[in-house]
């Protein structure tokens, strides 16, 4: 019998450290909310990067809040004209201003905030039609952009969603685990190897409990004997005195040179780690006890979105290169520079994104774009309507598909038995697409949605002998990575993010003081309060 399925919508924007339009953005999200689709998702999934400047991303939720709450208006505002078309009312606005959310007949908005969870200037929002559905929400952060802080890094949610029984209503209430993850990886052309390297920092350190606190007998780290590894997957060290990053995109850790200009210039690290670097003294016990809390925890769906920065060529564009163009008439229509995707390319030779799977990419590229001024009777954005803005590619960066979801498939030994046959259970991709180019921004948001099966823990579970599924599906279960992880998980992961968390502290204050207007406004308040205390010392003294 078919199990029930989870409608999920899934959204990757980087914001480039820029409040959005809510109007604008909510048009743009009607569109999609509709496209391939009736009703509404059960969740809405946004993973930000870029979503504040970096003193306020560093320093925490306070700071952020008004920029997340921009997300929010705009989905309950499309969100409310999609339910306003579904029953023929087409006369629907977000107040007079066109930014306040609007409600449901009920008077609730459409979707609550669930959570919201950042690290450094990636987030990750999480919105449910109905919030008494999630039943728990855990929390994962790591950092691999300079000395191992957050400019470049991700964040994971994972959450228990409970839903109806077998697709025909019958049987007791299910419930199933999604763990979502927003990241934001390396950028310039030429660091296809360091992408790659964050992408096994996110295994190995994007863990959902403290590692020691799992395993409470292992040694603690040795900082004297051992040399820092270097997250950003540079080097094999990391540099004595690492640059600390000042928000600007790319940052500074990124502005190596190119070590070589051939595109085929690869990362050749191994798929699986041979079982004794992991972890001379773990038992197949204690590993299992680890993976239960990576990414790749055997009984969870995984869901990645985000600013992936993978490009089509390893080095910069030559002048008058020959650009994606938007025209399928044009001997340059985007579709035939997809082969040279390094994301694709990495994935299907396991050196990335180990074990997902992506829909087919049917629209352009989605980085980098030049706004163009707008003609002044073109100029709608006030307005809230859906602005068409004018732009071109920007000369110095190839057009690429930077921004991407991916997910992890249902585990091939799951199969749906009737009486006629048994048949696989998958994710079933209804619209991967990305929404127009917006004034803020110089990449194009991404969207997904998908019907998710709702699976329980016995159903996920990979079976104690593989050898029936490997024979059923030529041996895939073998490399399935939550069969065996690709990467070990790191032990001393959360020791490192909360050294990294109070370099964040020191640095976003600083920059808080020296480069926003209510640090200089701080600034000014308290050296006039130094002032005068030492004007009034002065007179009372005398």
């Amino acid at each position: 019998m078919a199990p029930s399925t989870l409608d999920l919508f899934m959204l990757t924007f980087n914001c480039a450290k820029n409040f959005i339009n809510p109007s604008v953005f909510a048009s743009h999200l009607h569109g999609a909310l509709s496209q391939n689709a009736t009703g509404l998702p059960d969740l809405v999934v946004f993973s930000l990067q870029e979503v504040a400047p970096l003193s306020y991303a560093f320093i925490g939720s306070y700071f952020l809040d008004p920029y997340y709450s921009r997300f929010g208006e705009a989905l309950n505002l499309a969100s409310a004209r999609v339910l306003a078309t579904a029953e023929g009312d087409d006369d629907v606005d977000g107040g007079g201003d066109g930014h306040a959310p609007v409600s449901t007949p009920n008077g609730s908005p459409p979707y609550t905030l669930v959570r919201a969870k950042n690290v450094g200037m990636t987030a990750l929002l999480m919105y449910a039609r109905d919030p008494t559905s999630i039943r728990k929400v855990e929390e994962a952060e790591c950092g691999f952009g300079a000395a191992d802080m957050g400019n470049k890094g991700a964040v994971g949610l994972r959450v228990t969603w409970s839903g109806g029984g077998h697709q025909d209503g019958a049987g007791p209430a299910k419930t199933t685990e999604l763990t979502f993850v927003a990241a934001h990886l390396a950028a310039m052309e030429w660091n296809l190897k360091k992408r790659n390297a964050n992408w096994r920092s996110i295994v190995s350190g994007l863990t959902f409990a403290n590692p020691r606190t799992i395993l409470p007998d292992l040694p603690r780290i040795n900082r004297a004997a051992a040399a820092t590894p270097d997250r950003s997957g540079a080097g094999d060290t990391a540099p004595p005195a690492p640059r600390l990053p000042t928000g600007d995109s790319p940052d500074p850790s990124e502005e190596d040179e190119p070590s070589s200009d051939n595109d085929n210039d690869q990362d050749t690290h191994p798929l699986l780690l041979p079982n004794q670097e992991q972890e001379p003294s773990l038992s197949p016990t204690d590993l299992a006890a680890l993976q239960s809390i990576s990414i790749y925890k055997p009984t969870t769906h995984l869901f990645i979105a985000g600013d992936l920065n993978y490009r089509i060529s390893a080095t910069t564009p030559p002048p008058n290169a020959a650009f994606p163009s938007f025209d399928p008439s044009s001997e340059n229509y985007h579709p035939t520079f997809l082969p040279r995707d390094q994301l694709t390319r990495e994935r299907l030779a396991n050196r990335t994104l180990h074990g997902l799977s992506e829909a087919a990419i049917s629209f352009g590229p989605t980085y980098k774009f030049d706004v163009l001024p707008a003609a002044d009777n073109e100029d709608n954005e006030e307005e809230g309507e859906e602005e068409v803005v004018p732009w071109k590619f920007a000369p110095h960066r190839w057009p690429g598909w930077c921004d991407r979801v991916l997910y992890l498939d249902v585990p091939s030994w799951v199969r749906t038995t009737t009486k006629q046959n048994s048949k696989k259970v998958e994710v079933k991709v209804k619209v991967y697409d990305a929404l127009p180019v917006v004034r803020t921004s110089d990449h194009r948001a991404v969207f997904f949605r998908a019907s998710v099966p709702v699976l329980g823990e016995e159903e996920m579970m990979p079976p104690s002998s593989l050898e029936e599924a490997e024979t059923e599906d030529d041996g895939a279960a073998a490399v399935d990575p939550r069969v065996r992880m690709p990467v070990p998980v790191d032990v001393h992961a959360w020791e490192r993010r909360a050294a990294a968390r109070r370099k964040e502290m020191v640095v976003g204050w600083t920059a808080f003081v020296w480069s926003t207007r209510e640090g200089a406004v701080l600034l000014a308040t308290v050296l006039m309060a130094a002032v005068g205390s030492w004007w009034l010392w002065r007179v009372w003294g005398a």
